[in-house]
């Protein structure tokens, strides 16, 4: 009988299915140079990447010169290298993979499109030939999670066409880097010298890294062009119980000024005269007196947030602990190695019907982390879990690869003891997981509607009946913080202050009782009357939450609706490569972070290289076309189209955009626009903002 090899991605990963094949199959493993054996068994590893592909002077030594003549350089057959860092790791697992004796290959890799093009890479550069492959398709590194993808392990043929979208891929982002890098760095390199005073510049442009480096520069020209309008609301200072409460005036249908012209919007006006007039108005005839015309009262409900993916992973990180993206996806991946919780890689906020009919497995053992005895006691004596299946936190249909991240509810007690950052992200995945079986978050709302002189107040009460779920977030690190009240994703232009807005009114039940109480006709005693000034805000700096957020949420910045919906899920980037797309703009000094408030903002070299882009192929900054993009490989991986579909289109398009800059010279437009821009940024900061 023939060996069996299990190749991982990472020696850590390696050493824990050597470990759970000694536990639960008693293979008994010796130590070697960069592998582990048994006399039927070898376990093997990667180091990431192994194999890469090769520069365009392997292919000819002509192209290590940049020239603008020959492009495109789109060859007729890609060449690919073995990474001189990993050169002995690989001669090792080459030889692992092809020893005559090895006839089951179990390919570890990370269960994604990229684990999958590390294997392939190798077998194909190995020359491994026809061995019997099994894929190991796996959550969490548990020992029951690991024994299941093993046994469960499908022919790796099952995962073709998700290889073909991880070749595409890589074969995509590296077309464009090469042919847009070369292209825009031969035309405009002289000319960013001069305006930039930089003795060397190259623009490297990538699908995805160039429009995420758009949506930071247009926000911050929004910032910079922004005109703040003055408006002034009035307001009514409503004598209720032994209690003052201001109640908002609006120019609804009887009013005077129902849509008028004097007014910014149906509760201000644009000129702070034309609201005292009104106050003038009102304060005529004493005494002071409104009529209740309406008392609403609401119970509302507010469900627990859905699962933590990724990206609302490192939105809750920044946010929170104040981590960039790629810090955050360094320790859910360090999590995931200690087999605390699921694979991090994941654009998912749900669970797959499977998982909730073992669910149990994972809250049982969370009673012994400090603090959530109470909660797991709860859930599983009043089995709150029993109908998870059938609310909104399961739907195999939103899942592609993985479902969302949750803890394993293995090793609780080593989850209890880590320190630091680990244990904080640890928790924060736990409270969310745990809460969706608490119950409901329950309010009750009143709303009042007052008249004076036909013009009409309003003041809206609200009073938390029922903590349910919130109560989990509690003397955590959501206190006094904004805690998620449903599962959906905000657009990071609302997560700003709105100062047109009049606020809901926090009180007591006694006092929601005593506005229940009171009738139609009642008489309201007012106190005074007063203007509260305001003025519109400018959009938010992305930080890096928010700005994970609208790249995963790319669809937000299409106007066509039907696109926008058809790319809805299909955002910039993948969850695994987010993260290193924004480091890559830090480290090309595109951006800068502020490490502090982890706000991005562009550079003047970035600015400016904004400017090359936006005149010369301007479709690279364009959320909708990297996002069509995305979507064409999901669609390769679902096999719904061919490769060979794909690469037409994206040998099509690269010649297209390369023809275009050949074509055109906006030298004198280009060096217009960074001289303008030059003077919000001195010394290397940015001035303030208008």
């Amino acid at each position: 009988m023939g060996k069996e090899i299990y190749i991982a991605e990472k020696p850590s990963v390696a050493r824990q299915f050597a470990e759970t094949l000694t536990n639960r199959r008693g293979i008994k493993f010796s130590n070697r140079d960069g592998y582990m054996e048994s006399d039927r068994c070898l376990v093997t590893w990667c180091f990431g990447h192994l194999v890469t592909m090769s520069y365009p002077e392997v292919y000819d030594e002509a192209w290590k010169n940049w020239q603008m003549d020959p492009l495109p350089f789109i060859p007729d057959k890609f060449l690919y290298e073995v990474i001189d860092s990993a050169k002995k790791q690989f001669q090792i697992v080459k030889g692992l993979l092809t020893q005559s004796d090895v006839e089951i290959i179990y390919v570890c890799t990370d269960s994604g499109r990229e684990g999958e093009y590390i294997y392939r890479l190798v077998d194909q550069m190995a020359g491994v030939g026809d061995k019997i492959k099994k894929r190991v398709w796996i959550d969490s590194q548990t020992e029951d999670e690991i024994i299941r993808g093993i046994e469960e392990a499908k022919d790796l043929s099952a995962y073709d066409h998700l290889s073909d979208a991880a070749y595409l891929r890589a074969i995509e982002d590296y077309l464009m880097g090469i042919n847009f890098s070369r292209a825009l760095t031969l035309k405009y390199r002289y000319t960013l010298q001069e305006c930039l005073d930089r003795k060397k510049v190259t623009i490297s442009v990538g699908r995805v890294m160039t429009c995420v480096l758009g949506m930071v520069v247009k926000r911050e020209l929004e910032i910079r062009n922004f005109q703040k309008t003055p408006f002034y609301r009035v307001l009514a200072n409503l004598k209720l119980q032994e209690s003052t409460v201001k109640a908002e005036w609006r120019a609804v249908k009887g009013s005077a000024y129902f849509e008028s012209p004097l007014l910014y919007k149906e509760n201000g006006f644009s000129k702070k005269e034309d609201a005292q007039a009104l106050i003038e108005k009102l304060s005529q005839d004493p005494p002071l007196q409104a009529v209740l015309e309406k008392s609403e009262k609401k119970n509302e409900v507010k469900k627990p947030p859905l699962l933590y993916n990724l990206a609302e992973l490192q939105n809750d990180c920044s946010r929170l602990f104040k981590l960039s993206p790629d810090q955050t996806l360094q320790v859910a991946q360090e999590l995931y190695e200690k087999r605390l919780t699921t694979y991090p890689r994941t654009d998912a906020r749900v669970l797959s019907s499977a998982v909730a009919k073992e669910i149990t497995k994972n809250i049982s053992p969370l009673s012994a982390y400090p603090g959530m005895a109470p909660y797991v006691k709860y859930i599983l004596e009043k089995k709150t879990y029993q109908n998870l299946a059938k609310t909104k936190y399961v739907n195999d249909k939103q899942i592609t690869d993985h479902y969302a991240i949750i803890p394993t509810g293995a090793d609780v007690a080593k989850a209890a003891a880590l320190t630091g950052i680990q244990g904080k992200v640890y928790e924060l995945i736990l409270r969310r997981f745990l809460a969706i079986f608490c119950p409901d978050a329950k309010y009750t709302k009143v709303t009042l509607t007052c008249s004076r002189m036909e013009e009409r107040f309003f003041a809206t009460f609200k009073v938390l009946t029922e903590e349910g779920w919130q109560k989990i977030f509690q003397d955590s690190f959501f206190k006094a913080k904004k805690v998620p009240s449903d599962g959906e994703v905000e657009e990071p232009e609302k997560d700003q202050k709105d100062d047109e807005k009049q606020e809901e009114i926090v009180c007591d039940e006694n006092f929601i009782n005593y506005l229940s109480s009171m009738k139609k006709n009642d008489i309201i005693g007012i106190d005074s009357f007063e203007i509260k000034e305001g003025e519109t805000s400018p959009p938010k700096r992305y930080n890096s939450g928010s700005l994970i957020l609208a790249m995963e949420n790319a669809g937000q910045f299409i106007e066509d609706e039907e696109l926008r919906a058809q790319i809805k899920g299909s955002g910039i980037g993948t969850s695994a490569t987010r993260a290193e797309i924004l480091k890559k703009l830090v480290t090309n000094e595109y951006l800068a972070l502020n490490k502090k408030t982890q706000i991005y903002t562009p550079t003047f070299y970035g600015e400016s290289i904004y400017y090359v882009v936006g005149l010369s192929m301007p479709v690279m900054l364009s959320p909708k076309m990297t996002a069509s993009w995305e979507m064409g490989l999901d669609q390769v991986a679902a096999g719904k189209i061919t490769s060979e579909e794909y690469s037409t289109k994206l040998y099509d398009f690269i010649r297209q955009r390369i023809d275009q800059v050949k074509g055109n010279n906006e030298k004198a437009r280009i060096t217009g626009m960074i001289r303008r821009s030059a003077a919000y940024y001195q010394k290397g900061k940015k001035k303030k903002s208008k």
